[in-house]
């Protein structure tokens, strides 16, 4: 499942740091805009106690976590659209992405400068959102006369592409992206074969000050994202990516008792990976044997031949069934076999629709 979630956010509100922190992959950042030039990508875990237990409880010689990927885009500013700053190359990498991150300061700091002169969350939030509706103003603006013309002629297919470009124009001039039309199914497939940026889901990333990490609920700016972000039912997950960026670099106990020091039950970051993977839809099913307890990523509403064909071509072209316990299941009978003698272990066939947790041995036959 390459899907990838990229960080966006304009420059000096700390997605460099937060990116570093989340990859250590050691991204270039410094108080000045476009540090950042080409798109940094990262390979991270995604944190599941379940793999965990599954661990204690099967012994295997490995256990090998699933990944998620998150590439670093640079500060957009003001203009974008039309060129401004690195504008069109930025555009091009946001296109390439499948969600967006977006990372708004919440802090006061006089010694990093901010682009606009002010901290301002709103219209951080605002400026992006518009250059990004700009740019797809644009796409559906070069579309549009060729396929209202077509549209006159009865074309089927340009009726029904048409009527999905007038719903995208009317919501672009009302500076409303394209996510919050409500589209059928139907209307779904035009729009992606639009490559639209404002068609991605979204989470808003509220960076803080150390002092209001534990409890961000006095910080006015992170309100304003709240309630931001609630009129179009998004996400908003509050960290420090300066504190992030000295976790990232402890291990086990120590990196348990920092946390405790702060306050703080859960890194910011596993907060960010594991919202960033729900975000897409995405979800964990396992497999557990001695050799190997081992998470895979799957997109909800697979069935159970897709997701065997996640390990390997031939598990879903010779699929006859797949075995199948859930997580709660066989944690709570302490073992497959127990878990078989109490009935918890089932056989599902080609119609079975995988679930998030579910433990999985798949029969098949080449």
């Amino acid at each position: 499942m390459a899907l990838t979630a990229g960080i966006v956010g304009l420059p000096n509100v700390g997605k460099s740091t937060l990116f570093n922190a989340i990859t250590q992959a050691g991204a270039e950042s410094a108080n000045y805009p476009f540090c950042t030039i080409d798109p940094n990508i990262g390979i991270v875990e995604v944190p599941d106690y379940r793999l965990e237990k599954l661990t204690e409880l099967v012994q295997p010689k490995k256990t090998v976590p699933t990944a998620f990927e998150f590439t670093d885009i640079a500060g957009i500013v003001k203009g974008a659209s039309k060129g401004e700053g690195l504008g069109n190359k930025f555009l091009s990498h946001i296109r390439e992405v499948d969600a967006i991150c977006q990372v708004v300061r919440c802090f006061a700091d006089e010694n990093i400068t901010h682009v606009s002169g002010k901290v301002d969350p709103i219209s951080d939030i605002e400026t992006i959102n518009l250059e990004l509706i700009l740019a797809d103003m644009e796409s559906v603006e070069k579309r549009f006369g060729r396929v209202e013309k077509l549209a006159k002629q009865k074309d089927k297919d340009s009726v029904a592409e048409f009527e999905v470009l007038l719903m995208l124009r009317e919501a672009f001039e009302a500076e409303k992206p394209a996510r919050s039309i409500d589209f059928s199914e139907e209307q779904m497939k035009i729009v992606k074969h639009l490559h639209l940026l404002t068609i991605k889901p979204v989470l808003y990333v509220a960076n803080v000050s150390e002092d209001d990490v534990a409890d961000p609920s006095g910080n006015e700016y992170v309100t304003q994202v709240r309630e931001y972000a609630a009129k179009e039912n998004a996400e908003v997950i509050v960290i420090c990516a300066k504190i992030e960026a000295e976790i990232a670099e402890l291990e086990g106990e120590e990196k348990q008792m920092f946390l405790e020091e702060l306050g703080i039950a859960e890194s910011g970051l596993d907060q960010l990976i594991r919202a960033a993977y729900h975000l897409l839809g995405l979800a964990t099913y396992f497999t557990a044997g001695v050799q190997e307890v081992r998470a895979w990523t799957f997109r909800k509403g697979m069935k159970a031949p897709q997701c065997a064909g996640i390990i390997h071509s031939d598990f879903e072209r010779g699929f006859i069934r797949a075995e199948i316990v859930s997580f709660d299941d066989l944690v709570a009978a302490g073992s497959h076999n127990a878990a078989k003698e109490a009935g918890k272990v089932r056989l599902e066939g080609k119609d079975y629709e995988v679930k998030d947790g579910d433990v999985i041995h798949f029969r098949f036959n080449v």
